[in-house]
């Protein structure tokens, strides 16, 4: 038998086709007569990202509130100084006998680097036995005398002069004497506005009103617009916190008033409970002691008051310097 001839099972070949579209026939009969079976759902896998398909509707955006992100700090750009700037008449200063900025060392500019070495050194122990405010108070310096015409607008010129050629400071003289303001005119300078104006609220910011000079480190403030009440702002709220913040200001900077007489007028007093010293003119030919001790106790909120003897006459083989300040060598001034 040949291997291409077809097997023979069970019947012949046409038997068996037979047989098979009979039961074709019944299977049709079978599903045509039972209902319709709902071809199974396949369960969603959460797991198995779904491609293509039909996109199920969207909820509805919600945008997130925006984040607030800091911003890179930027360096404030110094604005350039808007103070008045005044050249110091150095021949008004020569003709009144007092020190000239850049001039020959003399004997009189001796005597104030005597006088401000000790301040200063005042002023270190100040900032040594600490506090609050320490720092500020030791480089506020009053300079005020016990009549008029005791020499101390001239001594505070001089002082705020000899101080500004020190290499790391930087020299403040405020003209604080309201009733008789006169350090602008001896310096050669115009006047303005100033403290006063700054104590009154007439200006909102009392470092507009300092002046610039041409000599380096040293600037001037004004005492500004007169008023009957110049004590009365002294002892205000806002004095504190305007005379402070000459200070606070610039940490290299000492402030120095020139105040009015301590026995003649009371800014002088109320000034002493700002500062952290203070240099009282003594003249030698005039001060009575009586008036000395008076014009100590007015002055009792300062801790530290210092006495400069003025208008001492210079003995021939005698000392020079006198143990509370310095020999001017001229009566007058």
């Amino acid at each position: 038998m040949n291997d291409q001839t077809p097997k023979r099972l069970g019947g012949s070949l046409v038997e068996r086709a037979a047989a098979h579209q009979a039961f074709v026939q019944r299977q049709a009969a079978q599903q045509a007569a039972s209902p319709p079976v709902a071809p199974p759902v396949a369960k969603p896998r959460h797991d198995i990202p779904v491609f293509g398909a039909v996109e199920a509707p969207r909820a509805p955006l919600v945008r997130p509130e925006p984040v607030a992100v800091a911003q890179p700090v930027q360096q404030a750009t110094q604005e350039p100084s808007t103070r008045r700037r005044v050249a110091i008449d150095r021949k008004k200063l020569a003709e009144h006998g007092m020190l000239v900025p850049g001039a020959t060392v003399t004997a009189l500019a001796e005597e104030f680097r005597l006088v401000k070495r000790q301040l200063l050194t005042t002023a270190r122990q100040i900032r040594a036995s600490g506090g609050e405010g320490a720092d500020d108070r030791s480089r506020m310096i009053l300079v005020c005398s016990a009549k008029p015409n005791d020499g101390k607008t001239f001594c505070a010129i001089n002082l705020a002069l000899s101080l500004a050629a020190e290499k790391d400071v930087e020299i403040l003289l405020v003209d604080a004497d309201f009733a008789k303001p006169d350090v602008l005119a001896r310096l050669g300078a115009p006047d303005g506005p100033g403290l006063l104006d700054a104590l009154s609220g007439g200006v909102k910011n009392v470092e507009d009103c300092i002046i610039d000079t041409d000599v380096p480190q040293l600037s001037v403030l004004p005492a500004g617009t007169r008023s009957v009440a110049d004590t009365e702002l002294l002892a205000s709220e806002r004095a504190h916190a305007i005379l402070d913040g000459l200070a606070a200001a610039n940490p290299r900077r000492i402030v120095i008033f020139d105040s009015p007489p301590i026995l003649a007028a009371s800014p002088a007093s109320a000034l002493a409970s700002h500062v952290g010293q203070v240099m009282l003119v003594v003249r030698a030919d005039r001060t009575r002691e009586n008036e000395l001790r008076d014009a100590v106790g007015l002055l009792d909120g300062c801790d530290h008051i210092q006495l400069l003897l003025n208008s001492v006459s210079l003995q021939p083989n005698g000392r020079r310097f006198g143990s509370y300040g310095a020999y001017y060598g001229e009566p007058d001034r």
